[in-house]
């Protein structure tokens, strides 16, 4: 009789700069989520696919749940929240420590009701000794009903099969959501502008806030398809920043074009010829329109 393929929908929760994005990288091994040390780095759900022998599995990646600051913030809140109801398992991350703060209070609070098995992944034990990893065991198991617990090193690979593995024993049989060859549900456009503000962000370090979004505003495939071209701009909310963002005679503004460009093409595979703007638009992140415009879109999610 023929193996039944097993399939289902999986979220990775978690304070923001837990390292969710660093582990689903990992997981499909293809860099889709874009990573940083700073918090909020994502804003949007995004899908990522992995197929194996043993079926699929749909990773929902949400933004980090924290107290809302404004609009744009409650939406986040908002997306990962509604997400718990909607898939087949939650994976909460958490770093390795005793100490379970207002943060980690916050998202068990949520998690009491939820009806779908909870993995608590304690996330870069690269960083402590081997044996204090029980302590922090101890600490957390009690504070929610987990399905499992499991320690892992998302940077360095240690037990993510294990995670694979265990996810697979909870997902219900059925058929496959996608085929074979997808990793991701997102637009092409989505991930070259993730890129592109992955770096900003990377690049300025503590220079600025994380008021800035990025904007595709063209991307056309040249006629024999070597080379592709791309229009951006990144929007920022007060002049000054603009001025940061472009660097001393546009300096700064073509390493965050030059690294962003190494990894579109990766992406496309194809030669990329990458132009970048750069806006003011006050607030945006407490507008509805724009956050909308610059790919948020509450109605989606």
């Amino acid at each position: 009789m023929e193996k039944q393929l097993k399939s289902g929908f999986v979220t990775l929760i978690g304070r923001p700069n837990v390292g969710k994005s660093t582990l689903m990288n990992h997981l499909i091994g293809q860099k889709i989520a874009i990573t940083s040390n700073k918090p909020q780095t994502t804003r949007n759900r995004i899908q990522t696919v992995y197929n194996s022998d043993q079926g699929q599995i749909i990773f929902v990646d949400t933004p980090g749940i924290h107290k809302a600051k404004n609009k744009l913030g409650e939406y986040m809140v908002n997306v990962a929240e509604r997400t718990f109801k909607e898939v087949d398992v939650i994976l909460w991350l958490v770093e390795p420590s005793t100490f379970i703060g207002a943060g980690e209070q916050h998202i068990a609070e949520q998690l009491k009701n939820a009806k779908t098995p909870v993995f608590l992944i304690i996330n870069k034990i690269d960083t402590v000794k081997k044996g204090e990893i029980l302590r922090f065991i101890d600490a957390y198991k009690d504070i929610c009903d987990f399905a499992e617990i499991i320690p892992c090193s998302a940077l360095k690979g240690e037990n993510t099969q294990v995670i694979i593995d265990m996810i697979y024993k909870y997902l219900p049989e059925g058929p496959m959501f996608y085929e074979e060859d997808v990793i991701t549900d997102q637009p092409e456009r989505q991930i070259v502008a993730e890129l592109i503000r992955e770096k900003a962000l990377k690049l300025l370090e503590e220079e600025i806030p994380h008021g800035i979004a990025v904007a595709v505003d063209g991307m056309k495939v040249r006629r024999h398809g070597h080379m592709t071209d791309i229009d951006a701009t990144i929007i920022c909310e007060k002049e000054s920043h603009k001025g940061i963002v472009i660097g001393k005679g546009g300096a700064m503004l073509g390493r965050i074009g030059k690294e962003a460009r190494i990894e579109i093409e990766r992406l496309l595979d194809t030669k990329v010829n990458l132009q970048l703007w750069v806006k003011v638009k006050k607030d945006w992140r407490n507008s509805d329109f724009l956050i909308k415009n610059y790919g948020y879109n509450p109605k989606e999610q």
